[in-house]
């Protein structure tokens, strides 16, 4: 592949570039091994002797023990060895990295830079001709034919041919590409050969900023981020336009906490439902789940005699310690919340129904029985002290903030550090393959359920302090369609299997952020809701273009 300018090289050519390189630092990498045979490396070999003997079961106590003895003396002297030489392999590998850092780049890898530089220029102007050439004998071929079947299936051809050059184009790119990255990547084989794996912190990120260049690909970028921009830059432009409209400005401290603030319960609710996506499923009834806790939450803290009654009885919790209320408030909240997410559960895991149907009538059955027992009346405000036990304010920090880090952290641990965790993402991909593997699929669907309840009670605890009460059976509605939104824009899918708890995070924050923002701006919230509508298919629609993809 020369050419006149000698800009470009050939394989050849790169390997004669690359030949001093090696014959330095292979000679000095050839006195590190042998300092290192009878030191570092026996010291290797014994450490991972000794661990086997440990887990060898045929031998007896006394055999382990001597033979343990026997190889722990032959470390010792293979430690001596290896102190011994530790100066002159340090001096040797300082030689080979000062001697890398001299000559590398400017002798080899910025000569095999310039020759990729020339050859993709190359590569794309034979393209260019290849198209004019084939677009030239189509138009000769086409103007000779008047059949109109023979001048289609010449169309077909054309289309064929300049899909075959593109094709060929883009392997001389990747072939290219793979040269660069083959030429940058010596040098930390190198590197990894004299220090044995050992790189420093810069050198990590940039092997793996390196590695991101390598494998990034446009496509799968805008598939996987394309509505995370499209958001920050709806929320950059409503940041623009609120000074303007509103005269007042949106991305401030205040106004960043109060996003936190509301957006704490909607975590908990988020993580619940995500447990129920990653297995395939959905809960409709999450809405209805935060306003039957918090008319219960409410009846129990309430300040006073209840102004309501339920099933005609008013109830008076007032006897009680107001602490005592309050961890009964949160115990009633998850037994009630947990008790209709198992029952939905046992449907779907006992007879394989779509957890679409049995939260759906969770949904009905939680409204219905709210409503005709409270005839749909607000109980009104709970113990004024309560909200400043249970989310105090520091130093105007809310810590209703850190109730919803701290679920993020429980829930990431069940996830991704449990047996159970890694259940529900075995069972979530491939359910078959899960239960032949030995994974009970109606125990990981039922706890995903009894999960999910347990912070559903939480959320619908944590926001009746938040309000200060105002449980009502009509409150919370919508709340679903934000919990399994968030989940979708923060990756997980409803596909199965695929999910992390840092996308959820990042989803809720962004739906919180931009309904905030839309308040603030002062649009009705029914038009909230087709922004959230359309955000939500949007989401499903790219969800569902990967896994195509993917298949």
């Amino acid at each position: 592949m020369a050419n006149g300018n000698g800009k470009i090289l050939t394989a050849e050519q790169e390997l004669t570039l690359r030949r001093p390189i090696e014959e330095y630092v292979g000679n000095i990498q050839k006195k590190i091994d042998s300092l290192r045979v009878d030191g570092t490396d026996k010291v290797v070999s014994l450490l991972n002797s000794i661990e086997g003997l440990k887990r060898d079961r045929s031998l007896t106590k006394e055999e382990r023990e001597a033979q343990t003895a026997s190889m722990r003396s032959e470390l010792q002297k293979a430690k001596a060895v290896e102190e011994k030489n530790k100066g002159e392999i340090s001096r040797l590998i300082a030689d080979a990295e000062a001697y890398l850092k001299a000559h590398f780049d400017k002798e080899y890898y910025q000569p095999v830079l310039e020759s990729c530089a020339q050859e993709k220029v190359k590569a794309k102007e034979r393209y260019k001709e290849n198209v004019a050439k084939l677009e030239k004998e189509h138009q000769a071929a086409a103007a000779k034919l008047t059949d109109h079947q023979e001048q289609k299936d010449e169309k077909y051809v054309y289309k064929n041919r300049l899909f075959d050059a593109k094709v060929k184009l883009e392997q001389e790119l990747q072939e290219i590409k793979d040269r660069r990255h083959a030429a940058y990547t010596y040098k930390y084989h190198l590197i990894d050969m004299l220090r044995m794996s050992k790189f420093t912190f810069l050198e990590t990120r940039a092997q793996k900023w390196e590695n991101y260049k390598y494998t990034f690909n446009r496509r799968e970028f805008l598939l996987k981020n394309g509505l995370y921009i499209a958001i920050v830059l709806i929320f950059v432009a409503l940041c623009i336009i609120t000074p303007i409209v509103k005269h007042t400005p949106l991305l401030t401290y205040n106004n960043v906490l109060n996003i936190l603030q509301q957006a704490s319960p909607r975590m908990f609710l988020a993580l619940g439902v995500a447990g129920l996506i990653l297995l395939t499923g959905t809960d409709l009834s999450i809405g209805r789940m935060v306003g039957m806790g918090m008319t219960t939450a409410t009846i129990i803290m309430h300040q006073g005699i209840n102004t309501g009654a339920v099933f005609g009885h008013v109830f008076d919790f007032t006897g009680l310690p107001v602490v005592v209320r309050m961890f009964f408030a949160l115990i009633m909240c998850i037994i009630l919340c947990t008790c209709f997410t198992s029952l939905a559960g046992f449907f779907t895991a006992k007879f394989k129904m779509h957890p679409f149907i049995s939260t759906m009538a969770n949904m009905l059955m939680i409204f219905g029985l709210v409503t005709y027992a409270t005839k749909g009346v607000s109980f009104g405000a709970i113990e004024s002290s309560i909200p400043g036990m249970i989310i105090p304010k520091i130093n105007g920090f809310p810590t209703i903030i850190i109730w919803a880090v701290v679920a993020v952290v429980i829930v990431w641990f069940i996830w991704n550090k449990t047996t159970f965790g890694k259940n529900l993402y075995a069972v979530g991909g491939n359910p078959e393959a899960a239960a032949v593997s030995g994974i009970s699929v109606f125990r990981v669907t039922m706890g995903a359920f009894i999960l999910a309840g347990i912070l559903y009670g939480f959320g619908a605890w944590l926001e009746c302090a938040r309000m200060v009460g105002s449980g009502s059976a009509a409150y919370g509605q919508g709340w679903e369609t934000d919990a399994i939104a968030a989940c979708v824009v923060g990756g997980v899918s409803f596909t199965g299997g695929i999910g992390k708890i840092s996308g959820v995070v990042v989803g809720v924050l962004i739906f919180t952020a931009l309904t905030y923002s839309l308040t603030i701006l002062g649009i009705d919230t029914n038009l909230q809701f087709v922004f959230s509508g359309i955000i939500i298919l949007v989401a499903v629609t790219l969800d569902c273009l990967k896994y195509v993809r993917k298949k």
